[in-house]
């Protein structure tokens, strides 16, 4: 690293501008499976390539980079973003009021992994540029706001030690909470179970009894066994539950072909069929060290197959690839039942105008005691043994 190199900024509207190996040295740096899928090269570019991202979608690739002479030193999957559809750390309550003060707060530039509520780095640089290169991202960021009269920039699910360094930077740090299961290394789901109490441990197993015997089949397929009709029906599915949820599905039918052609090993998929027919299915993406359960969707109701699909078998899959937990998404209390314990999240935020800024700080202060506050009372009501909370403490 040359410290005394002059750093660049530019924005560009296409990662066509950028090589995959370049954008993966500061995304992916290392050896094997990413460990967060959601911001390489080939994820990226899938949203973009299938119409996800640009277009009307309202998410306008506006990707960050920096340089130091021709190295690109640090990447940011940064959009300008026209609503706030798909980011799961909501601002609803910000644009009204900023628009009820006659400001405009749409567009804004979002830093994030689109549709995808999963927490990873956000400020990707390549190693050994650690310092300058989030500085000069987080400095290009703002710069380009300003220039362009934005609202603001807020950088979503980031890293703990990247809302830490941006806190520094003077943006604001927002904290939020999700559930994720923990392979404490279990050897089996049968361990897993032997740390609940006795009646959650009954419970589970009465549900998967119950999701088992829906009358058909359980199929968990990667790789080269994926073929068009299981996303075909896997779009069925999602279709629905994006209609029910957020009123249009935000991934056009497209991009699951760009993940079948580019990340096919990075995924599995788990369908339910009955009667040669498929009828549930939920999706997650594998990487270096966690399985992220994405999207779920059926189009027949069966008691607890939801939780078998989506949770059981994700938590036999981590344990059976050495994986040391399983991120199961955005809310969703009925998770801490089946082994999923409240995890805090972390975002950055920088508001142009003085006084709104002000206002939200204030607001992010007492909505991180009650963040801490409800982590602590769902943590007590998890599932396992005295013991083992007692652990968690």
């Amino acid at each position: 690293m040359d410290g005394s190199s002059e750093i660049s900024i530019e924005t560009v509207d296409s990662l066509g501008a950028v090589t995959p190996e370049a954008w993966d040295a500061c995304a992916a740096p290392g050896e094997g499976r990413p460990g967060d899928p959601f911001v390489t090269y080939r994820f990226l570019k899938a949203l973009e390539d299938s119409g996800s991202v640009g277009g009307r979608s309202g998410w306008q690739p506006t990707y960050l980079l920096a340089r130091a002479g021709e190295e690109l030193i640090a990447t940011a999957p940064m959009y300008a973003k026209f609503h706030s559809q798909g980011e799961y750390v909501f601002d609803h309550s910000w644009a009204h009021a900023y628009e009820r003060a006659g400001g405009e707060y749409y567009p804004k530039l979002q830093i994030a992994a689109p549709f995808t509520p999963v927490p990873g780095r956000r400020f990707l640089v390549k190693p050994g540029w650690e310092r300058i290169g989030m500085s000069a991202l987080v400095q290009g960021a703002v710069q380009v706001a300003a220039q362009a009269g934005l609202s603001g920039v807020h950088a979503t699910f980031c890293t703990e030690a990247e809302a830490e360094a941006g806190a520094q930077m003077g943006l604001m740090h927002r904290r939020g909470q999700q559930f994720h299961w923990e392979n404490r290394g279990y050897a089996d789901f049968e361990g897993f179970l032997a740390d609940l109490s006795s009646r959650k441990r009954k419970m589970i197993r009465k549900e998967r009894r119950q999701a088992q015997g829906f009358g058909g089949r359980i199929l968990r397929l990667t790789g080269e066994d994926i073929q068009p009709e299981h996303w075909d029906a896997f779009w069925r599915f999602y279709q629905d539950t994006g209609a029910r949820k957020w009123g249009s599905p935000y991934l056009t039918r497209a991009f699951f072909d760009e993940v079948q052609a580019h990340m096919r090993d990075d995924v599995l998929l788990v369908l339910a069929e009955r009667e040669g027919e498929w009828v549930a299915g939920a999706l997650n993406f594998i990487g270096r060290d966690a399985l992220f359960g994405r999207y779920w969707g059926c189009s027949e109701h069966h008691p607890c197959l939801h939780f078998e699909l989506c949770y059981y078998v994700a938590i036999e899959e981590a344990i059976a690839r050495g994986l040391s937990r399983v991120e199961a998404g955005a809310q969703g209390e009925h998770k801490l039942a089946r082994g999923y314990l409240p995890k805090e999240t972390h975002s950055l935020h920088w508001v142009a105008d003085e006084g709104f800024r002000r206002a939200i700080a204030q607001f992010l202060d007492e909505e991180a005691r009650a963040v801490d506050y409800e982590i602590e009372v769902l943590t007590g009501y998890g599932p396992f043994k005295r013991e083992h909370r007692e652990e968690q403490d």
